[in-house]
């Protein structure tokens, strides 16, 4: 699974000088494709071949390469990995080898270097959300705490119930129904007090309600604003016979429903801010100037987005489509084989987050978008026009 701690340890790794092999690809849930994935992996490692046979590295690092490249086609041929897509990092001379599973498709890229390449790892880390699931009735509440693919338990609320508060006939119904909705309302109130402590323990962000069609609205009436804020979405069960398999299912439905929400509100925002001369800028060029002088808050970029090479200056950290020397300080710049990547990581060293759209068409034209701290000063490659 996918956490920080994952990543943590994946950062920590200290090859001593000697290269790291990291490699992403999407793993297709249909079998049929599996075909697919090898000529893809296998076009990605001849990509490194090289560096294997006569690289500007010394034996020890072609070594190395060459050990990652074997062991990572051994591992391909055993087709183990699951959907939806998976990281590997390897440096075989320093005992290196990790499969990452991943919970989204990735784009297929291949990076060896003298640090594990984890910047795609760290953009899904800020996309994923854990959510808290409760399924209730008027006795009882179940909690579980999902994240990716696994759901756990995490608390049962039982309150005493009247279970057929119609029982008596007339004036007596009356106070057996008014006693009955006082035991509802009061289970209603220990569910969402046991809800607030696991929000408070930041264990989750979202929170998902299923339940009895007829009950769940009037178990939500209950819900304080900060925790309504925090609602994704409800689903229609029947607490006693709903499974986890069957709940897991449910939920994952709406937190995806909401994940897709999200972004197109996030990207009409982007694109609505833009269109009225505020803090947003679209298109490669204005984005890479953005993330050269620490200006994007939230980067947008579409899931399928192509790899886009480019130049770096490693002094200025001027970012660009091309230029052989960096405006800004003179120096030259070295060639990038993906320079939307080398901005997704600018942007999140200064802080700000990178978002990945499963819908590429949100952002229509424009290849990618940003939030912006403040406004862009005029890009150092673009002649200004004299009134």
């Amino acid at each position: 699974m996918l956490t920080a701690g994952t990543v943590d340890a994946i950062v920590g790794f200290d090859g001593q000088d000697l290269p790291v092999t990291s490699i992403y690809a999407s793993v297709e849930r249909d079998p049929g494709l599996r075909e697919d994935l090898q000529v893809r992996m296998s076009s990605m490692l001849d990509q490194i071949r090289p560096l294997a046979k006569n690289g500007s590295a010394g034996h020890d690092a072609r070594l190395s390469v060459r050990a990652d490249i074997q062991r990572i086609k051994e591992a391909l041929a055993e087709e183990r990995w699951r959907p939806e897509g998976v990281a590997i990092f390897a440096c075989s001379a320093r005992g290196l080898y990790e499969e990452v599973p991943l919970p989204r498709p990735v784009r297929d890229q291949v990076v060896v270097g003298a640090a594990p390449f984890v910047g795609p790892m760290l953009s899904l880390l800020d996309e994923l959300h854990r959510a808290c699931v409760v399924v209730v009735d008027k006795a009882e509440a179940r909690l579980w705490e999902v994240y990716q693919d696994e759901m756990r338990e995490v608390g049962v609320v039982r309150d005493p119930a009247l279970r057929k508060p119609n029982y008596a006939a007339g004036q007596g119904e009356d106070g057996v129904r008014n006693k009955a909705g006082e035991l509802a309302k009061r289970h209603y109130r220990r569910v969402v007090a046991t809800i607030e402590e696991v929000f408070a323990a930041d264990r989750c962000d979202l929170l998902v309600v299923g339940g009895h069609e007829h009950e769940v609205p009037a178990f939500t009436e209950f819900l304080p604003l900060d925790l309504r804020s925090r609602l994704a979405g409800t689903f229609s069960a029947d607490p006693a016979a709903a499974t986890p398999a069957g709940i897991r299912h449910s939920a994952g439905l709406i937190l995806q429903r909401h994940e897709r929400a999200a972004e197109r509100d996030l990207a009409a925002d982007v694109l609505g801010t833009l269109a009225a001369g505020g803090l947003a800028a679209a298109g490669l060029a204005d984005c890479l100037w953005a993330g050269s002088v620490a200006a994007a808050q939230t980067l947008l970029v579409p899931e399928g987005a192509a790899t886009v090479p480019g130049v770096v200056c490693d002094d200025s950290r001027w970012l660009a489509l091309s230029g052989d020397t960096c405006p800004i300080c003179g120096k030259a710049t070295r060639h990038s084989w993906d320079v939307l990547e080398d901005l997704a990581e600018a942007v999140r060293a200064e802080g700000g987050a990178v978002r990945h759209l499963a819908d590429d068409d949100l952002l229509g034209e424009h290849a990618v978008a940003a939030q912006l701290r403040f406004q862009l000063p005029d890009r150092p490659d673009r002649p200004r026009i004299l009134p």
